[in-house]
């Protein structure tokens, strides 16, 4: 008797299974495809040399700085924003270096153009082994101010976003067997609420949400994707330059500031690398860890010094940026004022297990000072 070719969905399949005593055959026969599907998930992920990456929020800052390593490093790119006209100078930019490269028109807010990606990157390459959620937009403004509608237009483009980004990647990983990676760009306002961008902040704690709980999900099924949640401190991009404003004054990052360059190590170190989250910079992990440890102090802190490092003493330059149209292209850096750092030191402690230990330990010390100081 061949078992395999009989259809194992109906109920005679398991009627003949009892009746000819291959019970045990038949659960042999299951936990080799569980076996199998476990063994694919725990592969590892490809080199970057050897990848195709889709990049949502391409055409600028972090997205655009991610293209470009990612391109340098051997990966093939397919590249995605709103900004069509950025998008095609980038591609031609990088395929006049002889990088294979492509782009798709898309607002990741519609799922149509969000699987029209997807399309684009099979007819081009044949399938994609790393997908970015990066595009984002943000509003400065108090909550009781923004109006209900500009919320919901810019939860379309930072959480909806992910979750069709989300859902396209896993969908195609699980259809090739083949063990790839999913890859979110989250924020440090994410792990903590904050203040005049307190409508953005829901935001990215429903996209921290919704990969922890993907993450589980797809672990406990064995499905072979590696899911991976990016925690960014404040990274000088022309984010402010694109944000909505309620503000008179023009928004902007001040403070200790990281480039874009430190995210885009963190994505692509992921891509090759299993990683469960990556925080850029050490401000991310600490702000965590004082809203884990001390949330009230953690409050006050955010309340007494966080407005005055939201926007700078000249008027603002627009109020609409990005929210609904595309915003300029081709900038990886903005208009923001601080210590523009070189790199992250807490991305490359990251990368090492060890070190990644030490310098949580040595963050939980200063939380730990903090509540000395305060008692």
């Amino acid at each position: 008797m061949v078992i395999e070719k009989i259809d194992a969905t109906n109920d005679y399949y398991d009627k003949v299974i009892g009746l000819k005593g291959m019970a045990e055959l038949k659960n042999k026969h299951w936990t080799y495809q569980a076996t199998t599907i476990k063994k694919r998930s725990n592969s590892p992920l490809k080199q970057l040399k050897d990848q195709v990456i889709v990049i949502t929020g391409a055409s600028s800052g972090v997205g655009l700085v991610t293209a470009r390593m990612a391109a340098s490093k051997g990966a093939k790119v397919v590249l995605a924003a709103r900004n069509e006209e950025a998008l095609k100078q980038i591609t031609e930019e990088l395929i006049e270096k002889g990088y294979p490269a492509t782009y798709v028109q898309a607002d990741v807010g519609c799922e149509e153009d969000v699987e029209n990606i997807a399309q684009k990157a099979i007819e081009q390459f044949g399938h994609f082994d790393t997908w970015v959620n990066n595009a984002g937009v943000t509003i400065y403004g108090y909550a009781m101010d923004v109006s209900i509608e500009d919320m919901k237009r810019m939860h379309d483009t930072n959480y909806w976003g992910v979750v069709y980004g989300s859902r396209v990647a896993v969908k195609h990983f699980k259809e090739r067997g083949v063990k790839g990676a999913l890859i979110n760009v989250g924020s440090l306002f994410g792990d903590r609420g904050t203040i005049i961008q307190s409508t953005y902040a829901p935001s990215k704690f429903a996209v921290h949400g919704w990969t922890e709980s993907l993450r589980m999900e797809l672990e406990k099924e064995n499905v072979p994707v590696s899911v991976t949640l990016i925690h960014p401190g404040r990274i000088d991009t022309p984010y402010n330059e694109h944000a909505t404003s309620y503000l008179n004054e023009h928004p902007v990052h001040k403070g200790m500031i990281y480039p874009p360059e430190a995210v885009a190590e963190a994505i692509l170190f992921a891509a090759e690398h299993p990683k469960r989250d990556m925080y850029v910079g050490s401000q991310a992990k600490l702000l965590e860890l004082m809203g884990t440890l001390l949330p009230r102090l953690t409050d006050r802190l955010i309340e007494f010094l966080m407005p005055p490092t939201q926007y700078a003493n000249r008027p603002a330059l627009n109020r609409n940026s990005a929210l609904y149209q595309a915003g300029y292209g081709l900038h990886e850096r903005g208009t923001n004022t601080g210590w523009i750092r070189s790199e992250s030191l807490y991305v490359k402690a990251s990368k090492h297990p060890i070190l990644s230990t030490l310098a949580v330990i040595g963050l939980g010390a200063l939380a730990l000072a903090a509540t000395k100081r305060r008692s």
